[in-house]
């Protein structure tokens, strides 16, 4: 699954915006979206438990509300297993 347009981040780059230094983003099935604006996230954390930076798949199956709630926030990327090299040969 490819989104056009939008950033790979690889578990490892996706760490990076774990919301201590401002931007927050999680992952949930290869979509990442940025929840930075969202007070839920403030510092990166949200109900105690979860973390900014992650891949939150197999805990929001597990959460009171459902994935639907994602699309409120921007989606900026797809999580790949691996950099793909043509995405920076594209930039």
């Amino acid at each position: 699954m490819s989104y056009h347009g939008k950033k790979p981040f690889t578990k490892e780059e996706l760490r990076k915006y774990n919301g201590r230094n401002g931007a927050a983003y999680i992952a949930f099935e290869s979509r990442v979206y940025d929840v930075s604006v969202s007070f839920h996230w403030k510092k990166g954390i949200h109900q105690v438990t979860h973390r900014a930076g992650c891949d939150l798949t197999e805990a929001l199956k597990r959460a009171p509300h459902g994935p639907d709630m994602l699309n409120r926030f921007p989606l900026v990327g797809e999580l790949v297993k691996s950099r793909q090299t043509d995405y920076d040969e594209v930039r």
